[in-house]
């Protein structure tokens, strides 16, 4: 891991081509070892979650070149890893666990635009759950919690470690639905169960065995997530 974040650091500091083309074989190489670390997680994960036994790597992981087609950041490249497993891979909008990885340096911490279409992330973390679901999806979301308000947070306490994000939420309750104890449930946009990791606990020997372990702990909430997408007939 110690090889990965070194690089994350220097393409941080050097996101151009040319440095990247120098450098190329400090890619390879940091990437492949995420990518070990991803396959043992992606295995792990496939034995308590049979949704996602299908999967293969290529289904749960991004390439690392971005698109700035309609970006004002016109960096060429990302400076994170990441895996998103989900039982329709990491095109899907379906609920899934996600392991981040990223450099951390003080000057992440001071004036981060915040971008109100994707997870402020400033760190590395797992995030697991459902990211801004479409309409129709958010709304079957939305009545399964009103309906199983208590079970929803049962899973939430099982998930220790871990803060339902409040990054997306509605100011009041939605339309549609009566004043109920699961108003705060219901404002939400978004349904993640997020947990920050130090780079000090990235290094550690267990650390596959720490991420699937709280990817499990999570299970029960992705699972509830995707038991109400399924009511659209197409998952």
């Amino acid at each position: 891991m110690q090889e990965i974040l070194d690089f994350l650091k220097l393409i941080r500091h050097n996101n151009n081509r040319e440095w990247f083309h120098q450098n190329k074989h400090l890619y390879v190489s940091a990437q492949a070892k995420f990518n070990a670390i991803a396959e043992d997680v992606l295995r792990e994960v496939q034995k308590f979650d049979e949704s996602v036994r299908h999967l293969q790597l290529k289904d749960c992981t991004y390439r690392f070149y971005r698109d700035v087609r309609f970006s004002k950041d016109k960096s060429p490249y990302k400076n994170h890893f990441g895996i998103f497993i989900c039982p329709g891979g990491r095109k899907s909008w379906q609920a899934g666990y996600y392991f981040h990885v990223e450099s951390q340096e003080e000057e992440q911490y001071q004036e981060m635009p915040v971008n109100k279409t994707s997870l402020n992330i400033q760190h590395s973390a797992l995030y697991n759950g459902c990211f801004m679901p479409e309409k129709e999806m958010l709304q079957l979301i939305r009545e399964d919690i009103y309906n199983n308000s208590e079970e929803y947070r049962k899973t939430i306490c099982k998930a220790k470690g871990f803060s339902l994000s409040q990054e997306h939420c509605l100011k009041t309750r939605p339309k549609g639905f009566p004043e109920t104890a699961c108003d705060d449930l219901l404002k939400l946009k978004s349904f993640v169960l997020e947990k920050p990791y130090s780079e000090a606990e990235l290094l550690e020997n267990n650390l596959v065995e720490r991420v699937v372990a709280d990817m499990k702990s999570c299970y029960p909430f992705v699972s509830m997530l995707n038991q109400a997408l399924s009511y659209t007939g197409n998952y």
